[in-house]
């Protein structure tokens, strides 16, 4: 009699499972909600916001001249406004969407406005809200970082619109070729936190800034020091703080590459500060403050391509060698050539994103302590594609970033007047002093 009970229950509990077995199937195919996850996406999200304001900020207020340090802050505050509207109406969908049959080189509007970004949508393990508000914290630093190179000589509605213009039509391509399924990422290019997307596309359009725009006045014959290194040491010491959500938040999930990411991220900016140091007390005779500072910079922009991908002793290298051509570019080589970046954008950021991009090809490899190539392969093939990269960045980025302030220039001016650059961008641009002089 228990063994007919238990067949006359197995025949409706066999039909419930029948019935329900599709729908437990589509359930687990659904991306799972990861807490951990998210909390670390929404704690990386905030670092790299934290990084252009109030770090960036400060970095840059610090190396100006007194009677400019509103202006630059003002600056990358607007643009962190600026550019995180333009990111939700259509820099997003056009970063991060299939763009059919132009997907190698741009996405589609499909996302524009934010349309289908839910409560309930995902991206992965976490919501789909927290990675484009991570995303946009991207889009976000990468332009304020140019301010840097025509610090104390642009219009500020120049700067507003060359900025509007430059995150359509060159950080938005870009980053959809490395991050959003176009060409450079199908290549097989490593970049893991924004190498060629952030620190060598904006070296190269600071470079194009400060060419087009000219020295500032008097320059190079007049001293212009930097008015207050305290806050320059206390904006890049943010903005070492903040690099950890950059980096290891660019693995998109608490797990042991963001763990690696952190930990690599540490070690490569500490070789860079201590590069930068000595090499400046051995070519000047004595270490400074802006050397150092400068330095950790360098080598938090240097790691940035690889913190995925590289080991710990493939870091320190990476760092050493990011500062040391860093420092090259911004104490000799800048002055060879005679152009004014005013804040060594290019010098630091450029050339240092440039020598990570092609040491991650070499430091990825799994007999260099790294991660692991793809499989078939070799150091010599990546450094290759990473080379390709790191072209088509400084090519596209720099000509059309040229094409644009050319345009500028032309219809609405890019520089103030001289009149105006003599008393200073803090009373010429925006009526207020923020030091008395």
């Amino acid at each position: 009699m228990k063994s007919n009970r238990n067949l006359s229950l197995a025949k409706p509990l066999s039909a419930v499972l029948l019935t329900f077995m599709p729908l437990l199937a589509f359930a687990q195919d659904e991306p799972a909600l990861s807490s951990g996850d998210t909390a670390w996406m929404l704690t990386a999200t905030a670092l790299v916001l934290f990084m252009t304001i109030p770090g960036l900020s400060l970095f840059y207020a610090g190396l100006v001249r007194s009677k400019n340090v509103l202006s630059v802050l003002m600056q990358c505050f607007a643009i962190t406004c600026m550019m995180s509207i333009l990111w939700a109406v259509y820099a997003y969908s056009m970063t991060f969407t299939d763009g059919g049959s132009m997907n190698a080189w741009v996405g589609s509007l499909e996302k524009m406005f934010l349309s289908g970004v839910t409560v309930d949508a995902m991206s992965g393990s976490i919501p789909e809200s927290v990675f484009m508000t991570f995303q946009m914290t991207f889009a976000v630093i990468t332009p304020a970082l140019i301010v840097g190179a025509f610090a104390e000589r642009m219009k500020f509605s120049a700067m507003l619109i060359f900025m509007a213009l430059w995150v359509t039509l060159v950080y938005a391509p870009i980053a959809h070729w490395v991050w959003g399924g176009g060409w450079v990422g199908e290549m097989g290019a490593l970049d893991f936190a924004g190498g060629t997307v952030v620190h060598i596309n904006a070296g190269i359009a600071a470079l194009m800034a400060a060419l087009v725009l000219g020295k500032r006045k008097g320059y190079p014959t007049t001293a212009m020091p930097p008015h207050n290194l305290g806050l320059t040491v206390m904006g890049a010491s943010m903005l070492w703080v903040g690099w950890f959500g950059f980096n290891a938040g660019s693995e998109l999930a608490a797990d042991g590459t963001a763990g690696m990411a952190m930990a690599v991220t540490q070690l490569a900016t500490a070789a860079a500060a201590l590069t930068w140091m000595f090499a400046e007390w051995i070519s000047h005779g004595k270490p400074s403050v802006l050397g150092i500072a400068t330095g950790a910079v360098a080598g938090l922009v240097a790691i940035t391509p690889a913190s995925g991908t590289a080991g710990p002793m493939g870091a320190i290298v990476i760092g050493f060698a990011g500062a040391l051509f860093a420092f090259i570019a911004s104490t000799k080589v800048k002055h060879w050539l005679g152009y004014d970046d005013s804040l060594d954008v290019w010098g630091v950021h450029g050339v240092a994103g440039v020598v990570g991009a092609i040491l991650t090809g070499v430091f990825a490899d799994a007999s260099l302590g790294g991660s692991g190539l793809a499989e078939g392969m070799t150091i010599g093939g990546q450094v290759w594609i990473q080379f390709l990269s790191v072209m088509a960045t400084l090519v596209y980025g720099g000509g059309v970033s040229l094409v644009i302030l050319l345009i500028l220039k032309a219809t609405i001016g890019l520089r103030v007047t001289e009149e105006q650059e003599t008393e200073g961008l803090d009373l010429s641009q925006h009526d207020e002093r923020g030091y008395i002089l």
